[in-house]
């Protein structure tokens, strides 16, 4: 079965079923000819279990701990029952919140914030939770871009290198100019990438796992 006939039949993208096989929740079989992966009903039987506990939002090195018998589904479960009714909480102290700025009528213009972030502090220090929806998006971001630097300095030392080589030992033009060309096709490369890394994190991208 080609992972097109998967994508349809269990209804995970293709880009999330290679997700898994990277993080070694799938282990499909490959053709010894042309090297491509090939499906069979144990995988698809395999995606069917994973797109189910990550629609109930169990952690990803959990399902690979149930999957390894290091840890039983049903204390997994549990566990996630909990945080689950935990979060359930959070939302109904929210959403009261949410209603009683709403029954209150107050125009955005007049609106007195202080008074109700007092409330949200108070409401904390009991143990609720407010979503903070920027945060994770901010260290995404700052990951993707401190690994592209990093990519690019270490390309910007070889280039480095190459020109100090050429100085010592001249190669031909030609030569010379295609070495060149390598490092610096590939730091373009990562400044596109990152480019388009940053707009999707800015677009508000879902978790790549949580995509079906």
């Amino acid at each position: 079965m080609k992972i097109n006939e998967v994508e349809r039949s269990v209804g995970i993208s293709k880009k999330n079923i290679r997700f898994y096989e990277q993080q070694g929740l799938l282990h499909p079989k490959r053709n010894s000819e042309n090297g491509y992966r090939e499906y069979d009903e144990t995988d698809v039987e395999c995606l069917k279990k994973i797109k189910l506990l990550r629609k109930l939002s169990l952690p990803i090195e959990e399902i690979r701990r149930i999957q390894s018998g290091d840890l039983l589904l049903a204390d997994a479960l549990q566990r996630q029952l909990i945080v689950l009714e935990r979060e359930q909480t959070n939302l109904a102290e929210t959403a009261g919140l949410c209603r009683l700025i709403l029954v209150e009528e107050i125009p955005y213009q007049t609106l007195s914030p202080d008074q109700y972030l007092e409330r949200m502090v108070e409401m904390e220090e009991k143990g609720t939770k407010f979503k903070n929806v920027s945060s994770d998006t901010i260290r995404k971001k700052r990951g993707s871009i401190l690994a592209a630097v990093v990519f690019i300095l270490i390309m910007i030392a070889l280039i480095g290198m190459f020109i100090w080589g050429y100085t010592q030992d001249p190669l031909p033009n030609l030569v010379f100019v295609l070495f060149l060309l390598v490092p610096i096709t590939a730091v373009l490369a990562v400044i596109i990438a990152l480019l388009q890394r940053i707009k999707e994190l800015e677009g508000g991208e879902e978790d790549v796992a949580r995509k079906y």
